[in-house]
């Protein structure tokens, strides 16, 4: 089982950053799936994909609900281990 952390906050609201997600770097995951939110409204701030890439990351963004449906594929095919998951819940 993972470890859940909540009420998470962004730097900006509905922009991801580097910063924002200093626990799911420090875990080191193969993969990391990023939900957008309901309406996929949130987003990655410039850079951030290559920035995950360099530490060894791949990261895949969808609206919250694929995004779900994505981690836990992943999460049955890779293990817990090397897959986090970082939900926006609303917009």
């Amino acid at each position: 089982m993972g470890t859940v952390y909540p009420n998470w906050w962004r730097k900006e609201g509905h922009v991801l950053h580097l910063s924002d997600i200093q626990d799911v770097v420090q875990a080191s995951p193969k993969v990391l799936v990023v939900g957008l939110g309901a309406s996929g409204v949130m987003r990655l701030a410039h850079g951030l994909l290559e920035e995950l890439k360099a530490l060894g990351i791949e990261c895949r963004a969808y609206p919250t609900g694929r995004a779900v449906e994505v981690f836990n594929d992943l999460v049955g095919q890779k293990g817990i281990a090397d897959v986090a998951g970082a939900f926006h819940l609303t917009c």
